[in-house]
């Protein structure tokens, strides 16, 4: 494997490592819930101490996918083997091996099971499915919900009874979420 290539798969372990840390220093998911109930009074999702702490792990885990998914795409979507090269779209194989790496290391530092990791595995790839399908050219307007799996899941799981106005909010956590993982795929270039 050339230098290039390497460096590229170390850099996959590494991008595992500061994702998962980004999203809990940066407290993305607890705000985005936080800011939900006061400003839609649903003061019920905090009330039960242990049914919150697993609605937080639940949606954390959802973070964890939609951040992954994002950074993989830009990562091999913009791959730039040397400083000075321009970027460009990885090889289908390298860009599988840099996934894989990837995958391997967020097991290995999340502590999953075997099984955990298939699972995230699985919800990983049908993430990319519905972003591929999905995919538009046009920005959206800050008062509308994307269209991504990540507003559907958390708004159902957050307050399916206001549905819309969950996946509002949801909309807007997977802005900040996009933001973070930016900045982490950054520091890596």
């Amino acid at each position: 494997m050339g230098g290039a290539k390497q460096a590229a798969v170390d850099g996959a372990t590494e991008l595992a490592g500061r994702l998962a840390e980004a999203l809990l220093r940066e407290r993305v998911v607890p705000r985005f819930v936080d800011s939900y109930v006061v400003e839609h009074g649903r003061h019920g999702l905090q009330v039960h101490a242990a049914l919150y702490r697993d609605l937080l792990e639940l949606l954390q885990r959802e973070a964890l996918i939609a951040a992954s998914a994002h950074a993989i795409a830009v990562i091999t979507r913009e791959f730039q083997p040397t400083a000075k090269a321009k970027p460009r779209p990885m090889e289908k194989k390298d860009a599988a091996a840099y996934r894989r790496k990837f995958l391997t290391a967020l097991g290995r530092q999340q502590k999953w099971s075997m099984g955990e990791a298939l699972d995230f595995q699985r919800d990983l790839q049908i993430y990319e499915e519905l972003i591929a399908r999905s995919a538009s050219g046009r920005k959206r307007k800050p008062f509308e919900a994307a269209n991504h799996p990540f507003v559907d899941r958390c708004a159902f799981l957050l307050d399916s009874s206001f549905l819309e106005k969950a996946r509002v909010a949801a909309s807007a956590a997977l802005t900040s979420l996009e933001e973070v993982t930016e900045q982490v795929v950054s520091t890596l270039k």
